[in-house]
């Protein structure tokens, strides 16, 4: 089972999702992408820590999500914002060759017989990238925000903390 949720930063995904997973499992993963980048990011981390309990169990894992074992479990995938701008950053911003090795990561996880709960950003919605990277990166996320929406199970898209069904 596979459940996206998108929608803009501190729209409530993340909340949304705990809940979720706690809903469906005692004993939720949550699976980390996040490269701690500087300090106000590390802070930012640490209160998303601080969000949940001894009843979860945290995996970090910047970009070889398929390799991990998720069968039987249930997992909050977040996010994929950060976990596609470690490729993009790795590939030099290569949007092609991050959005052919994104999609086979993610197709080889969704191989898995687990329950999955991503939250990715929608960043096509606001103020228009000035530079040409942040541009070509909204594009690259947008893709694979279809991309996961057209894979998943259920959809929803979070506005002022509240969700909204998509599928």
């Amino acid at each position: 089972m596979i459940y996206y949720i998108s929608g803009g930063e501190r729209s409530g995904k993340s909340g949304y999702a705990q809940k979720l997973a706690l809903s469906l499992s005692d004993n939720p993963i949550y699976l980390a992408t996040a490269r701690q980048w500087d300090g106000d990011f590390k802070k930012r981390v640490a209160r998303h820590v601080a969000d949940r309990d001894d009843r979860w169990t945290t995996i970090e894992e910047e970009k070889h999500l398929s390799k991990l074992d998720v069968s039987g479990k249930v997992v909050v995938l977040d996010c994929i914002t950060l976990w596609l701008t470690n490729w993009y950053v790795d590939t030099k911003n290569n949007v092609d060759e991050c959005l052919e090795k994104g999609k086979a990561e993610l197709s080889a996880l969704f191989q898995q017989e687990g329950t999955l709960i991503i939250i990715s950003n929608e960043i096509g919605m606001g103020i228009h990238a000035q530079t040409e990277v942040g541009r070509k990166f909204t594009e690259l996320q947008g893709w694979m925000n279809e991309f996961i929406a057209s894979q998943s199970d259920k959809a929803f898209f979070m506005v002022s903390g509240l969700p909204l069904t998509l599928k």
